[in-house]
């Protein structure tokens, strides 16, 4: 019984320390800076522009009212 109680503390003692030390090994580490804040600053509106496209015609064909009759008899 001795023996399982020892396991537990040593198993919460871990799972307490093993966070810990891990944040204190990240916390040394800083970011490289930048030079330029993005190559692709403009990109962004055509990325917007070609989405709103694509949802657009994605509702027209799945609301196209088409003819819906199987084609055999």
């Amino acid at each position: 019984m001795k023996f399982r109680n020892l396991a537990a503390a040593a198993a919460a003692a871990t799972l307490v320390t093993a966070p810990v030390a891990a944040q204190a090994a990240t916390a040394d580490r800083t970011s490289a800076p930048s030079k330029d804040a993005s190559e692709l600053s403009g990109g962004s509106l055509v990325l917007a522009v070609l989405a709103v496209a694509a949802i657009i015609a994605g509702i027209v064909i799945a609301v196209d009212g088409g003819d819906d009759t199987p084609v055999s008899p």
